[in-house]
């Protein structure tokens, strides 16, 4: 029996990489960890143990324990600070590119520069302090660090708020966004690419459809990243689409991302091709990219006869979901 680890599980990422990692209906025991003892996760683990922030001293320490203690095979890490931190601490099993890498891609505004240098379209970016020489137009400004596509503020009033520590801006692209994951094997080599349009609704996917309208584009863009980066694993590149056809991509994620519960339903399996390269030591399953469309509902989790939900941790009883 395999032990896998999967960090966050609170969010919609881990729920979804839970989701695949059931579907795959091997013999799994799934330890899931988040920084609360309950969240909507718990169900689909075996077990599931509380830990800090992952930018907390006792963060690295805590994941070290529950990898000696639990025999953890593999970690999948889903949140942006689990990914950094752990590859920073060279933490065995776990599925990630290198901590150079991660440094980049978790900070928006070292993306772009990065980026800048390597000549890989991005959108233009800037600090906060530097907004006086901007020219006119529409902005956005958001969190340089994590967080997805969640904190944004589109044409602020007030910049005060907004440090060059914490903050950047960046030029506002009018067009249809493209959230386009990509895997990376072992090698170094790129195994398949899947783009959908998308709707966000508090900065995680609502509503999305398959396409291959620019795919040449996004695969040069993707070829060019891991020309420059070492990228191994699970990534997410997010664009616009201007209005001339450009594909200007303006947020990368280094790890596995939210979609990957509806991806799997349309020929792009990560999670599956992330346990045959580094648990079977197997070739991953090709790709087979199928056209299809897809929307989010609300699921209750029932847990009967349980009197406080904080005892859910607790019990063994199977919940209901309605």
């Amino acid at each position: 029996m395999y032990r896998i680890l999967v960090t966050g599980i609170g969010g919609n990422v881990g729920q979804g990489v839970l989701k695949n990692l059931r579907k795959l209906n091997e013999d799994f025991f799934i330890i899931g960890i988040n920084i609360q003892a309950v969240s909507a996760g718990n169900y689909l683990c075996d077990k599931v143990i509380k830990v800090p922030y992952a930018y907390e001293d006792g963060y690295v320490d805590a994941i070290k324990e529950i990898v000696k203690n639990e025999q953890v095979d593999l970690i999948i890490p889903t949140t942006d600070f689990e990914t950094l931190y752990l590859s920073q601490a060279k933490i065995s099993n776990l599925v990630t590119s290198p901590y150079d890498t991660n440094a980049v891609f978790v900070d928006k505004y070292q993306t772009y520069l990065n980026f800048k240098k390597c000549d890989i379209p991005f959108a233009y970016s800037f600090l906060p302090s530097e907004f006086h020489k901007e020219p006119k137009g529409d902005y956005i400004f958001k969190p340089k660090q994590g967080r997805g596509s969640r904190g944004i503020v589109i044409n602020p009033s007030d910049l005060s708020s907004f440090s060059d520590d914490d903050y950047m801006g960046q030029k506002y692209i009018e067009g249809k966004e493209i959230t386009s994951a990509f895997y990376v094997t072992k090698n170094g080599d790129l195994h398949g690419v899947i783009s959908m349009y998308r709707t966000l609704v508090n900065g995680t996917t609502d509503s999305c459809s398959v396409t291959n309208d620019h795919e040449d584009k996004i695969i040069e863009i993707i070829k060019n990243i891991i020309k420059n980066f070492k990228v191994r694993g699970s990534c997410n590149v997010q664009s616009r689409v201007a209005s001339n056809g450009e594909i200007i991509p303006f947020e990368i994620n280094g790890r596995i991302s939210g979609t990957n519960s509806i991806r799997s339903h349309f020929g792009f399996d990560d999670v599956r091709y992330i346990i045959e390269e580094y648990l079977h030591n197997t070739e991953p399953s090709p790709t087979n990219i199928i056209n299809g469309s897809a929307m989010r509902i609300l699921t209750d989790v029932i847990y009967p006869g349980v009197l406080e939900i904080e005892d859910v941790k607790g019990q063994t009883i199977k919940p209901i979901l309605f």
